[in-house]
């Protein structure tokens, strides 16, 4: 319902500074995670080595934030509480920022809506404090303290009480608390950070030592698992001006969520439609439907060319050029799953021993709890325990042994079970290949390379293969008669809602043209929109790829087995098929001899 009338001229109010800064706190303090974000950033700016967190009932009652940086004197403490006041930029220009803030509205923003306490001490100088509730700022007076500053925020949103409705349990807001400062702890390896709830230690992460890169691969390990740095890429580019480093998992360490993506920009975590997006692009064919790649990203340029003052929050930013760092981060990332080659996830092998496991892990961990003979009893005991010859049987031969395991990273093929399965053995265990879903993969790449170099080499069919379709099925199809001239398939209209397929790729001569038309048709459906071009190309080929390669069922011989392994270690991205499913696992000699009890 309107309830203005045109008969009544509303009258024009400058709102006092206290209803200002509840205003600005709202863009500001979305919640305590938010105050955290702000304090320990301001904490940074000032060079702390150091910077301790403690919060009480999830930050509503307390939010403390301690650090040992150059701290501030009796004079610029009432500074630090007026609006837009900031020792981080001069204002003469808002591109040339180099610090997390800059925009002088934090600590205002907080005294507005909290009781806000800051007790600081600079080098040479007194200790001084002040406070401020609801906005009204209280006297600066003395106070004792080391070096550096302590800001603690007790009872969060007491003047706005309405915000406190929309806070979540305690417990949740521990939780993103938390998620922050593992964001900041990354981005600052060489600095120790704490953070507690007042009765334990929630995180902790002690200053690494090295340059940033060692430092940096040393935080990962400790805030997102050694698994993670064991099946990690290290990522170093650098291009027009702008350079990325850090981490990215192998296509198969993957997640459910996008939990662990932690993107940076001049070292703020940001979370960037525009680098997410990029992240997903550098994964495209790699990745299986539903997962999140994990990686570690940081983007560095001159601030000139992106701004970061898009948000009150700081977290999107805006690049003057969008393409050259998306490309960047596109190609960087494919260029390194080119190089890792056949790498697979190590966790693989691991839930692999896992899935062995038929007895208590106790018992499997813990030989002696079973009766086991002396070593002069052994030879009898084994002796004893060979299989019984049946009576009445000849005497058989020896069976020769085995060639020995040659020194090839995916070993020598020994065996195919279930018509689907390779086991190969290596020098230290042995490895187990899905052959459908190798070839899938080697059939992909092949297939890619010759598009790439417009070479894919056609045959055409004795009879054409006609395609029935609805009419606008075979219109989306059509539309691609181009594209798919250039991987090998000819394709021309034959009446309405068909389609005559004249020729396919030389390589898949067996290829069930209706199928891969169809799915083509829904793989165009699942398209990446910003990559529709590379996207229509690759789900094509991906398909072709799937049709083409070796079935499940197929037998195969020796020679062939280790001929898909030598072709499946010098072809890119071949550790994941085109649906980013592992094609291989291993399990080592360790492992195997953990799953019988022999690790004593």
């Amino acid at each position: 319902m309107n309830t203005h009338s045109p008969h009544i001229r509303p009258i024009i109010r400058q709102l006092d500074e206290a209803a200002a800064n509840r205003i600005a706190a709202g863009e500001v303090v979305e919640r305590p995670a938010s105050a955290v974000k702000e304090l320990v950033e301001n904490a940074l700016d000032a060079g702390a080595n150091r910077v301790d967190v403690t919060v009480v009932d999830g930050g509503r009652a307390l939010i403390r934030v301690a650090d040992d940086g150059c701290g501030m004197t009796a004079e610029d403490l009432p500074l630090a509480l007026a609006r837009h006041a900031t020792s981080k930029i001069d204002g003469s220009d808002l591109l040339a920022i180099r610090s997390f803030g800059f925009r002088g509205e934090a600590l205002p923003s907080l005294g507005a809506v909290g009781r806000l306490t800051i007790t600081s001490r600079a080098a040479g100088a007194d200790g001084a404090t002040i406070s401020v509730a609801g906005g009204c700022i209280g006297p600066v007076r003395p106070a004792a303290g080391n070096r550096g500053t302590v800001v603690e925020l007790r009872d969060l949103f007491f003047a706005t009480p309405a915000r406190l409705k929309f806070l979540r349990t305690p417990r949740a807001e521990l939780q993103a608390i938390a998620e922050v400062v593992r964001h900041l702890a990354i981005a600052e390896p060489s600095v120790a950070f704490t953070l507690s709830d007042g009765e334990r230690e929630v995180f902790r992460a002690d200053a690494e030592q090295g340059d940033f890169f060692d430092a940096l691969q040393a935080r990962l390990a400790r805030i997102m698992g050694r698994d993670f740095i064991d099946n990690a890429l290290a990522i170093d580019a650098e291009r027009d001006g702008v350079t990325l480093t850090g981490f990215a998992a192998l296509p198969t360490y993957s997640r459910g969520a996008a939990v662990a993506q932690h993107l940076y920009v001049n070292g703020r975590p940001v979370r960037d439609k525009l680098l997410t997006g990029a992240l997903r692009a550098g994964y495209m064919d790699v990745l299986a439907s539903g997962r999140h790649p994990a990686a570690v990203l940081f983007v560095a340029c001159d601030p000139q060319l992106v701004d970061v003052n898009v948000h009150p929050a700081k977290a999107e930013v805006r690049f003057r050029d969008p393409s050259a760092a998306r490309g960047l981060v596109v190609s960087t990332l494919r260029h390194a799953m080119v190089g890792a080659g056949h790498r697979s996830s190590s966790t693989i092998g691991t839930e692999t021993a896992a899935a062995f496991t038929s007895e208590p892990v106790e018992a499997v961990n813990n030989p002696q709890s079973r009766p086991q003979p002396s070593l002069l009893a052994r030879p009898t005991a084994y002796a004893a325990q060979a299989p019984i010859r049946p009576t009445g049987f000849a005497e058989t031969p020896e069976v020769a042994p085995a060639p020995p395991a040659q020194d090839f990273p995916l070993g020598t093929a020994r065996a195919q079970l279930h018509e689907n399965y390779i086991v190969a053995q290596t020098t230290d265990g042995f490895i187990l290949v899905d052959q459908h879903a190798a070839h899938e993969r080697l059939v992909y790449e092949r297939l890619k390379n010759q598009a790439s170099r417009r070479a894919v080499t056609r045959q055409a069919l004795l009879i054409p293969e006609i395609v029935a379709l609805d009419e606008a099925d075979a219109r989306r199809i059509l539309d691609l008669t181009e594209e798919l001239a250039d991987l090998g398939l000819a394709i021309e209209p034959f009446g309405p809602g068909a389609i005559a397929v004249r020729e396919v790729p030389a390589m898949l001569p067996r290829l069930d043209a209706g199928a891969l038309l169809r799915d083509i048709l829904d793989d165009l459906s699942d398209g990446d929109v910003s990559d529709r071009l590379r996207g229509r190309l690759d789900a094509v080929l991906s398909s072709m790829a799937c049709h083409g390669s070796v079935r499940s069922g197929r037998r195969m011989t020796l020679p062939e087995m280790d001929a898909l392994l030598r072709e499946m270690e010098v072809t890119p991205r071949s550790g994941q098929c085109n649906h980013g499913r592992p094609t291989w696992v291993k399990l080592n000699l360790t492992d195997i001899e953990r799953l019988f009890g022999r690790s004593g």
